[in-house]
Order: structure tokens, then sequence, then C-alpha cells
């Protein structure tokens, strides 16, 4: 806006134009506006994220033990291409953790009722029903399972059912 322009304007105009050019622009830093409304300049000199400096790094400490351990040595030099021995002295740069828990199956036992002939009188012989075969076919430790899922974490029957078919392939009624 050039001089002629300004003077061809109201006072009311004026002071107007004095207060808008005296009103700092609005950014995301001072209104509601997103980030992404800035002009690029003031994000550039905005503060970057991220820890600040001096700010001493965490990160989860390694197991005390380890159940495998797996070197990963390279095989080709990049520069020349060359193989490289797999018992060239090597030393660690860098260790990572892969932690899982095992999987998880049931144990089955089968017990089976036989019958055999008797030598001298030709009687067949049953085996008496064993003490696994009465009452539940599902051990203690299955039984704990089931009682915490049920009672501690609260699931229903339907759930506490589908949990131990994906969990473990075992099939049990709901009947409670």
């Amino acid at each position: 806006m050039g001089r002629s322009e300004l003077e061809r304007l109201s006072k009311e105009e004026l002071m107007e134009l004095v207060l808008r050019l005296q009103r700092p622009a609005k950014t995301s830093r001072t209104s509601s506006k997103p980030p992404s409304t800035d002009r690029k300049e003031q994000r550039q000199k905005s503060k970057p994220g991220g820890a600040k400096p001096g700010h001493e790094g965490h990160s989860r400490t390694l197991s005390e033990r380890a159940d495998r351990v797996i070197d990963h040595v390279p095989e080709h030099c990049p520069d020349c291409q060359t193989t490289l021995a797999s018992d060239l002295p090597a030393e660690p740069i860098s260790v990572h953790e892969r932690i899982d828990v095992p999987q998880v199956k049931p144990l089955i036992e089968r017990h089976r009722r036989l019958a055999v002939h008797c030598p001298v009188c030709g009687a067949r012989v049953v085996a008496p029903v064993p003490s696994a075969a009465k009452g539940t076919p599902f051990g203690p430790r299955l039984h704990a399972v089931v009682t915490y899922l049920k009672t501690v974490q609260a699931l229903s029957y339907e759930r506490l059912q589908g949990a131990l078919v994906d969990l473990f392939g075992v099939t049990v009624s709901q009947v409670g």
C-alpha cells in the first residue's frame, strides 16, 4: 500500500489498519490453528521434538541369561565381494534380544483298560478302571488355569471356552 492510498483512508480505516499490523500473526502456538497451517519458516525455527540435549537415554536391560545365542557374521566383503570364512575373529557390535513364551500345549495321558485271556482257565480278565479315568478328565494345572480365568479375570463361560481352545487346543463344555 502506497502513501497516496494511505492518505485516502478514513480515520477509522487507518486505526483498524494500525491495530491489524500491531497484532501478531496467528500460528499454531498462539491459536487453535493446526501446525500444518504455519508458514514453513516458522516450523523450521521451532524447537525440535524428542529428548533434550544432555538427557541420558534409557533402554531395556538385557536378560541375565539367554536360552539360545545366535551369532550373525557377515558372509561377504561389501568392498571386494570376497567370501569371508566363518572362523575369522569377530567382535560384537550390538546385542538384541527376542523374547517370547514357549509354545504351550496340553500333556494328554491316554489310559487304556485292557483285557487278557487267562492262560490257565481261559477266562477273559479286564483291568480295573484306573483312578485317572474316574471323575473329570482335566488335571489340577488345567483346573487352576480355568479357575484363575473364571474368577480373577471374570471370563464368561463362552469366552473361557474360546480361550482354552485358542491357547491350549483343549475343548471343554460350557456347563458351569
